[in-house]
């Protein structure tokens, strides 16, 4: 029995109280209830809080309504025993049979165990990484790319059809500055006083002329051109593959430049000025931010005609709700957290929901450390740590894990030497190695004949039902990742598991031993590790982590 079942039986005994009329709840019936472990192992398997929540409005006492609804527990299915504690918290002891049902339930639902409906029928537009095309991607932008990327495979796992999308910023100053650098470089020329440096720039300007030789003859604002053109469309190219080999890929790549061709800026404006949302003042068109909990009102349009900084995001957040996404997710720097007041000042303007309809994720600064000492240079770009400076030193899937392991909202040290090392102390290591020794288990087993059976009622081990209490978790744990936006909590999920894989192994044997008989127990065992590769597998999938066979 896991919790979700768990609250699904406690769920039925308030109805049946409530049919019965020895409940009423104004509210009716919940949907679900809150089941937790407790931390306190002698509390049972399960705790929940559900009478001191609905006692209110049942016009009596926790406690009360606690004994009412533990004596119709008590003769449900699958429960061993129920009992009362403090103001009406309800401990829950679940049966071994049914505790032990867990395992052949995970192997049976295989790469879907996990899965959920929270999020079923909802449309999300999930924009990560965004980084202008003017150099490599940098340790920031590598960070989005592995919590963006698990957040969107938690996503899709919990119901929501998820949409990738990369906003490609190749309007504006910043693409001016990088195309009159690359000419200055490819001319001998030093770089301009805002330009750009680093080797990347003279590797791209050598690649503009080699497929355009002709450039370097022509007059200087149309040479200017070609290399924003071309070196833009190169950088860009090299981000996308270094986001690809990452193993992050995008479902839409939408220009920003197509934003104000379009006429969408246009649409916006006019969308906001017939919502009532917009004025004139010293020539120029303001939206009315104010209103709606920004610290001031802001310009649009300028007085001399041309779109305000806020007019791109404007169109781009319309142009997103208008191909059908219930949920817009963007995914910004610190650097840019004054910015969120405005945006969801915006979502409202436009009608809708903020934090619901429009919602901003922050994510802090990562450092990287070696030998203590921070890394502050790159190799090729000169002044950043780029995406393949970490792939380099400690691989793809050390560099995910590593980065989507730790909460977003916090900034992160990341010890290259600790990460890169095959050793406990190392939480990917840790994970992938558990997932490694299961694998070989169940070779031997393929070899000596040995078959997983269900046998749950011989899954009475201590060790035991604790490692069946942490797979029935699991679907919980991705529910809570995906509702909080939190990647995190499945890898540090992962680590429990393993050193509660490990312990149960310790403990438990598994395999006959010499010409001893394979029994029963030895199959439900059996079952029992099958089950946990299936979730260490999902898991670490979730991460875009590999899970190895072997070691």
């Amino acid at each position: 029995m896991n919790p979700a079942q768990l609250s699904t039986t406690i769920v039925d005994a308030l109805a049946s109280l409530v049919e019965q009329g020895d409940l009423v709840l104004a509210d009716g019936v919940p949907a679900e209830v809150t089941v937790e472990r407790p931390r306190d192992k002698s509390h049972g398997d399960y705790a929940t809080n559900v009478a001191l929540k609905l006692a209110k409005q049942a016009g009596t006492n926790p406690r009360a309504l606690a004994d009412q609804l533990a004596a119709r527990l008590r003769a449900a299915d699958g429960i061993a025993a129920v009992d009362v504690a403090g103001p009406g918290f309800i401990n829950v002891t679940v049966a071994a049979g049914a505790q032990g049902r867990v395992a052949a339930d995970v192997v049976a639902a295989g790469s879907a165990y996990g899965a959920s409906d929270l999020f079923a029928g909802e449309k999300v537009n999930l924009e990560f990484v965004s980084a202008n095309p003017t150099g490599p991607l940098h340790i920031g932008g590598v960070r989005w790319a592995a919590v963006g990327d698990a957040l969107g495979r938690i996503l899709t796992m919990t119901g929501a059809e998820v949409t990738r999308e990369y906003y490609f910023n190749d309007h504006g100053a910043q693409i001016d500055r990088f195309s009159r650098s690359l000419l200055a470089r490819a001319l001998g020329e030093p770089a301009p006083e805002d330009g750009y440096g680093g080797d990347y720039i003279g590797e791209i300007a050598a690649a503009v002329v080699a497929q355009r030789p002709e450039a370097l003859t022509l007059p200087r604002e149309e040479a200017n051109e070609v290399f924003r053109a071309v070196g833009v469309e190169m950088m860009f190219a090299e981000i996308k593959k270094s986001l690809h080999d990452f193993g992050v890929d995008f479902d839409v790549y939408f220009h920003e430049d197509e934003l104000h061709k379009s006429g969408a800026v246009d649409k916006a404006v006019q969308r906001l000025t017939e919502l009532g949302n917009t004025y004139e003042k010293d020539g120029a068109l303001w939206l009315a931010t104010e209103r709606f909990g920004d610290d001031k009102d802001r310009v649009i349009i300028k007085s001399d005609g041309q779109g305000a900084y806020l007019s791109g995001d404007l169109a781009y957040y319309l142009d997103k709700r208008s191909r059908g996404f219930d949920r817009c997710f963007i995914m910004l720097g610190a650097d840019h957290h004054g910015y969120v007041t405005r945006l969801m000042a915006m979502c409202e303007a436009f009608g809708d929901e903020p934090h619901v309809n429009l919602e901003v994720l922050i994510g802090q600064m990562v450092n990287l450390l070696r030998d203590g000492e921070p890394l502050r240079m790159s190799k090729r770009a000169g002044t950043v740590i780029t995406i393949d400076d970490l792939v380099e030193a400690i691989g793809v899937d050390a560099a995910r894990y590593a980065l989507a392991r730790y909460s977003s909202d916090s900034a992160i040290d990341l010890d290259l030497e600790l990460w890169a090392r095959r050793s406990n102390d190392n939480p990917v290591f840790t994970v992938q190695y558990a997932h490694a020794r299961v694998s070989s288990l169940l070779r031997n087993a393929a070899d000596l004949g040995v078959v997983a059976q269900s046998h749950p009622e011989l899954l009475t081990h201590e060790k035991e039902g604790v490692l069946l209490r942490s797979l029935a978790d699991f679907p919980r744990v991705v529910a809570s990742a995906a509702d909080l936006r939190a990647p995190h909590r499945v890898a540090r999920y992962l680590e429990e598991l393993a050193g509660t894989y490990h312990r149960f192994y310790d403990s438990c044997r598994v395999l006959p031993m010499g010409d001893e008989e394979t029994g029963d127990l030895h199959r439900a065992r059996l079952l029992l590790v099958d089950a946990t590769r299936v979730v260490l597998a999902n898991g670490l999938g979730l991460l875009g982590v590999s899970a190895p066979e072997r070691m």
